[in-house]
């Protein structure tokens, strides 16, 4: 079994790298900081108090965390996740359900943690040249953002690919920020023809180090460490003498933010893990395939750091669905309708905090809320990937497309039907043999098309243990080489 994230030392490189950083006054947080920002240095608070969030400041690499405050700059850190709890009201269910906001990290979208934790192994170990090599960062969105945000604070050049038919704000801002900028065809669905790109990329450049966030279990490590203690915390402040977790209910995407629900499977056995996907494109119920909308996610395969025997449910939900949600949270008139049903308006403040994959995570809570009868003692966790600040275009899209202003009417009509109305329809609960089924998929992406191992893809159904409980104890041994790097920078306090 290969290296599952590749720590080896390149000393000749790291001492180059090392001078490098020092010379840019960058200091590198560690994961333990990231759980816990009580940890981050006093100087590295002061200088954040005097700096945006979206900054391209190397000092935005200690708001790689789910805890700060939610303000635009100045902010430093809550003793809590940004979350919301969706009302009864809303969705129609009994159970709890509680999401995690990303709107609160650098770029707007928790991307930006799983992309760090796949560049910076490279960079602190000496296998990254940040002078020589470009960072090359396939992604449906969020994740080049991610990519391309971390590289230009880490001091590395970048290449961002996705959809040429991703909103039009994802490309705005990659401008900024990325080197270089690649736009393959189709949409969230056209996964392959991203692939296609990087494999371009490698026959015809030298210098490009490809950061494949479906395939680098670095993705998975980060949301296990990082967002799965951060639902943890939320749990215990939460649930009270009768709460309980009855599960984590996630849209693939990646499958990197799986990995937060392995480690809450860890610490409450009971909980389940359901995953979420396009119905429009149902590759985990019935290895189907197709386009939809739910920007946020990618499908027509399954991620080769997706822990599938560790996953109880898949869920299909709805692109109209997602879209319907999306729009009653954030349209004046839906967030007016919502008010008339008793909403408060601290709530209603924070439904912009909900972009079109936030939406699909809620409506996947729904469905599994329906499906176990789950009653208000019950937890169900999510995450909001992104937020609406994503898709203003894309609300103006569907308000050409509808051709008239969205009014009360619509708002109910879409509560009504796209969240009360959410049935417990395309669904599977997973045996041992549909999981496998499941699995098997990752052959004809990751051994036929990727090369990647064949050990190693039986390594994670038939030595799963070994395999996945390795990964999952790396955290430790990834900050003690981040402490190392520090303290040959001489940037460390």
């Amino acid at each position: 079994m290969r290296n599952l994230i590749d720590l080896t030392i390149n000393e000749e490189q790291l001492q180059k790298t090392v001078q490098s950083v020092k010379e840019r006054n960058i200091l590198i947080p560690t994961l333990a900081q990231m759980k816990d920002p009580g940890k981050v240095p006093a100087k590295v608070k002061e200088k954040l108090k005097k700096t945006g969030l979206w900054d391209v400041d190397p000092i935005n690499l200690f708001r790689i965390s789910w805890k700060n405050e939610p303000v635009k700059e100045g902010g430093l850190f809550n003793a809590l996740p940004n979350y919301i709890e969706i009302p009864s009201k809303i969705s129609g269910v009994k159970a709890r359900i509680i999401a995690m906001a990303g709107k609160y990290f650098p770029t707007g979208a928790h991307k930006v943690g799983a992309s760090f934790a796949c560049l910076v192994p490279r960079l602190v170990s000496g296998q990254f040249d940040p002078k020589y090599h470009e960072a090359v960062w396939p992604s449906t969105g969020n994740y080049c953002r991610g990519g391309a945000y971390n590289s230009a604070l880490l001091g590395c050049k970048s290449i961002a690919i996705l959809p040429e038919n991703m909103s039009k704000e994802r490309f705005d801002w990659l401008k900024t920020v990325a080197g270089e900028i690649i736009a393959t065809p189709g949409c969230e669905s056209n996964v392959k023809e991203i692939y296609d790109k990087t494999w371009e990329l490698k026959r015809t450049r030298e210098n490009v180090v490809i950061f494949n966030q479906f395939g680098e279990l670095g993705n998975h490590l980060w949301h296990y460490e990082v967002t799965g203690n951060a639902m943890q915390e939320i749990i215990k402040a939460e649930a009270g003498s009768k709460g309980r977790l009855a599960g984590v209910c996630l849209t693939s995407g990646s499958a990197g933010t799986l990995g937060c629900g392995d480690y809450l499977k860890d610490q409450y056995p009971k909980a389940k893990l359901a995953v979420g996907e396009a119905l429009q494109c149902p590759t985990l119920l019935n290895n189907g395939f197709g386009d939809h909308r739910i920007e946020g996610i990618g499908d027509k395969h399954i991620p080769w750091i997706h822990n599938v025997k560790n996953t109880d449910m898949v869920i299909a939900i709805d692109d109209n669905d997602s879209l319907g949600l999306f729009r009653l949270f954030n349209e004046p008139a839906g967030q007016t309708y919502l008010r008339e049903q008793g909403i408060a308006d601290e709530v209603i403040a924070k439904l912009a905090w909900v972009g079109i994959s936030g939406a699909a995570n809620i409506l996947s809570a729904i469905k599994f809320a329906k499906y176990y009868e789950l009653t208000e003692d019950d937890i169900v966790m999510t995450v909001l990937t992104d937020s609406a600040e994503m898709y203003q275009s894309r609300l103006q899209e569907m308000e050409a497309e509808r051709g008239q202003e969205y009014s009360l009417i619509h708002a109910a009509i879409d509560h009504n039907r796209n969240v009360l109305g959410v049935r417990t329809d395309s669904m599977e609960e997973l045996t041992y043999q549909s999981k496998k089924r499941i699995h098997n998929l990752k052959y004809y992406t990751w051994i036929e098309q990727q090369m990647y191992d064949l050990d190693d893809l039986n390594a994670q159904w038939y030595d799963y243990d070994n395999y996945w409980g390795k990964l999952h104890q790396m955290g430790p041994e990834l900050d003690k080489l981040i402490e190392q790097f520090n303290a040959r920078t001489g940037l460390a306090e």
